[in-house]
């Protein structure tokens, strides 16, 4: 697949089942990760969520073809500025930061300087803007890290107990969830 139809594709409205089908496409043809990673930051909103979201997809459904990748993410991540590519971007890097993750996901981030994507991490999670579901995958990112960053746990919870009162019900049920996790 090219990307130049892969942008027409990306331009039209998308179903579930054509973003799972684009996703098993990219990685059957061995389609450029780095350029879905890329064509999240389209000019284009709607290209760039739609994008995020077959990337989303690709790491789900064929976590060997995201591999590569993953450092190029990591380092593109702190610039996505569109909320709905950022839902998609923040759940993937929830996933990844997890702690049945796979070793050899477990080894990038190891090496990589996880400190901007801490940072971008709390101001998603304190700015008002921000959509709840992003904020739910900041509480996962930020509590999956804390073990790798000391400062975290208690910054994180001074941030969830100043933000409890000001989010959804939502948000306080995962707020419990992250507490637990942190003990």
């Amino acid at each position: 697949m090219l990307s130049y139809s892969l942008l027409d594709t990306l331009k039209t409205t998308l179903q579930k089942s054509k973003v799972e089908k684009l996703a098993m496409i990219a990685a059957e043809q061995n389609f450029s990760v780095q350029e879905i990673i890329d064509l999240t930051f389209h000019q284009e909103e709607q290209i760039a969520f739609r994008a995020a979201w077959v990337l989303e997809n690709i790491f789900s459904s064929y976590p060997e073809r995201f591999l590569p990748h993953v450092s190029y993410f990591l380092v593109r991540f702190p610039a996505q500025n569109n909320l709905s590519a950022r839902r998609h971007y923040s759940k993937i890097l929830a996933l990844m930061t997890k702690k049945n993750a796979s070793a050899a996901l477990k080894e990038i981030l190891t090496n990589s300087n996880t400190e901007p994507l801490v940072n971008t991490v709390f101001s998603w999670l304190i700015d008002e803007k921000v959509p709840v579901a992003i904020k739910s995958h900041s509480l996962n990112i930020l509590a999956n890290l804390h073990t790798r960053h000391s400062w975290i746990k208690e910054e994180l919870i001074q941030t969830m107990d100043f933000l409890v009162d000001k989010e959804s019900t939502g948000f306080y049920a995962k707020v419990k969830q992250i507490r637990k996790q942190l003990k």
